[in-house]
């Protein structure tokens, strides 16, 4: 009578190492990553560890939409026909605290030329430190509250340029398609190699 129990615990101790092994791999804070997507993402990674998609190999990202840290509804969807940014970070990590003083610099200076930023805020138990981040560094552009991670994990098609750790950006084009990721912490310079080429696109 034991053999059933012993199958269903085992699956169940399973299932948990996979979800375990998930959230670890996008809580890790780093400064970078090597890995991509999967064998027919078609994209080419620089050597400053920026990928990038040609045109017309590129795939939109699912809904990444839900509540900003300030309670605002914001769709990802909505901003089709801008340059997204999106970037992917928590207040407990160090990269996402040494870029964000360049995300917030770029962004005010992009605005103009049909640049939206928005942040995806996870792995903050609560709003507040994230809030007293946006606040320090001068972020003024929304971030989705993304607490468990669901958006990061849903919102990217599979077999393209996800985020896969902490800080990650990913920019898409004004059609709403990947473009270029980055699974790094990045400086005002590489933030703007991986934008000016969409901005220049017509």
């Amino acid at each position: 009578m034991q053999p059933a129990p012993r199958r269903r615990t085992r699956g169940a101790l399973l299932s948990a190492a996979a979800v375990a092994v998930s959230a670890l791999t996008l809580s890790a804070c780093s400064g970078g990553g090597t890995s991509g997507g999967g064998g027919d993402t078609n994209f080419v990674t620089n050597t400053g560890g920026i990928s990038t998609v040609a045109k017309g190999e590129r795939k939109p990202v699912n809904t990444i939409a839900g509540e900003t840290l300030e309670g605002e509804k914001l769709d990802v969807a909505d901003l089709k026909g801008k340059i997204v940014v999106l970037n992917v970070w928590g207040s407990w990590c160090g990269p996402c605290r040494a870029e964000a003083p360049h995300f917030a610099k770029v962004s005010e200076e992009t605005e103009a030329k049909g640049v939206a930023f928005v942040g995806i805020n996870t792995r903050d138990p609560n709003k507040g430190p994230a809030l007293a981040f946006e606040e320090d560094y001068g972020v003024r552009y929304p971030s989705l509250y993304d607490p468990t991670g669901k958006l990061i994990v849903t919102g990217f098609p599979k077999g393209n340029l996800n985020p896969q750790a902490i800080p990650s950006t990913i920019v898409l084009d004004r059609e709403g398609k990947v473009a270029a990721r980055s699974l790094m912490a990045l400086d005002e310079t590489k933030l703007r190699k991986m934008i000016d080429p969409l901005i220049a696109e017509k």
